[in-house]
């Protein structure tokens, strides 16, 4: 082995890697205790590499030297544990399918590809990932065994951890495959926190490319797929990051995809949100709304909020109380059950839960703005039927004009 250190870092008199090296008067370096060996156990005035006289014996740390050294060594090191981990890797797949310990054997690749986005990209060239993709996809085949499921999850962790590459686009588009995104989709439903967290993750980076999310949703299974969503989001002592990322999901799915708003309705959304939202916090908070006005932009929608007996009343709390975003996206909520559901039960459980009240208030705090407008909208349709009550202010009908 010391034939393989570089010439340099090697003691003359020894020929193996130098620990501690100091330099000699005649400007040659040694191993400290092999030239404190040369001058004072064997007597020695002479320098070992030149044969040159010497009367100082002084020595002197080289700690240039030594750390070019430790840089060396570190690097070999570096350079020895990749080279182990690439075998074991290559390994490790190579028996994947025959193993009747898929689970143990993937837990140790999931455990080679943490170690760094270089082992990371080995894993990707040595077709690391279509082989976890049919892992992944044996449990449309056999989704009641259980060890088939658990490789599953298993195999889904390893891919997560793949997505934080930074060229992630082959192994979406991989990702994105019908088999693929069914097996997801399973996952959801009955995986454990983690690996529906990580399935949410994964739906999350499709949604950031241009997935066709209604092919997905209307011709596959989008009832089941949002049902799961919405039961993590119901949900966050299954996983409090995946319940956020669900919501952000549904988010990135119902902003690009109209067609999918009726499935998710179907699948109780609007229900759903409506409760979850007096206990939400105010990031939750914001996101529930944003969901609830994209509902609301279908009929269906609509008819599911103003069927629901708390709808006008949970969202109208957040009217001036959240933030201006939240106030903003209720307004339009608002605006648009106003506009294309005004029957007198809306209109009257408005004025009775405090709606009107606030939207009277907005209009006095606000300047100029489209939300402002709205709120001019809706009194313009339907003052006419508050101002009957007594706590409709009897001026109104002038400062309407005026706007």
């Amino acid at each position: 082995m010391a034939m393989d250190y570089p010439v340099d870092f090697r003691c003359p008199i020894s020929m193996e890697l130098m620990q501690d090296p100091v330099t000699i008067s005649t400007g040659v370096t040694y191993e400290r205790k092999n030239i404190e060996k040369w001058f004072f156990s064997y007597k020695k005035k002479t320098c070992p590499t030149t044969m040159q006289s010497i009367n100082n014996f002084e020595i002197t740390p080289n700690h240039t030297l030594k750390r070019l050294i430790l840089s060396w060594q570190n690097e070999e090191a570096a350079r020895s544990r990749d080279s182990l981990k690439h075998d074991e890797l290559v390994s490790l797949l190579a028996a994947m399918e025959s193993t009747p310990f898929k689970v143990s054997s993937l837990r140790k690749l999931r455990a080679i590809v943490e170690l760094g986005h270089e082992v990371m990209d080995d894993f990707i060239k040595c077709g690391g990932v279509d082989i976890l993709v049919q892992i992944i996809a044996q449990i449309l085949v056999e989704s009641l065994d259980f060890a088939a499921f658990r490789a599953c999850e298993e195999a889904l962790g390893t891919l997560h951890l793949c997505l934080s590459l930074p060229d992630h686009e082959k192994i979406i588009h991989i990702l994105s495959m019908p088999e693929s995104m069914k097996s997801f989709a399973m996952i959801l439903r009955r995986g454990s926190a983690e690996a529906r967290f990580h399935a949410v993750a994964i739906f999350r980076k499709l949604a950031q490319t241009d997935y066709n999310w209604d092919k997905f949703v209307i011709q596959n299974q989008g009832f089941e797929l949002f049902r799961s969503l919405l039961e993590i989001v119901s949900d966050d002592q299954i996983c409090s990051k995946a319940s956020a990322s669900a919501l952000e999901l549904l988010i990135d799915i119902l902003g690009t995809s109209k067609r999918s708003r009726l499935k998710a309705v179907e699948a109780g959304a609007v229900c759903i949100l409506i409760e979850l939202l007096p206990d939400s916090n105010t990031s939750k908070c914001e996101k529930m709304l944003l969901l609830l006005k994209l509902l609301c932009e279908c009929a269906e929608g609509r008819q599911a909020f103003v069927e629901h007996g708390l709808g006008i009343a949970a969202i109208s709390k957040k009217l001036l109380h959240v933030s201006s975003a939240n106030t903003k996206i209720t307004v339009k909520i608002l605006w648009l059950i106003c506009s294309y559901h005004p029957s007198e039960r809306v209109l009257e459980e408005m004025l009775i839960v405090g709606s009107v009240n606030k939207l009277l208030a907005l209009l006095h705090i606000s300047n100029r703005s489209s939300t402002k407008e709205k709120v001019v909208k809706i009194f313009k349709l339907h003052g006419n039927f508050w101002r009957h009550y007594p706590c409709f202010p009897c001026d109104f009908k002038d400062y309407l004009e005026s706007c």
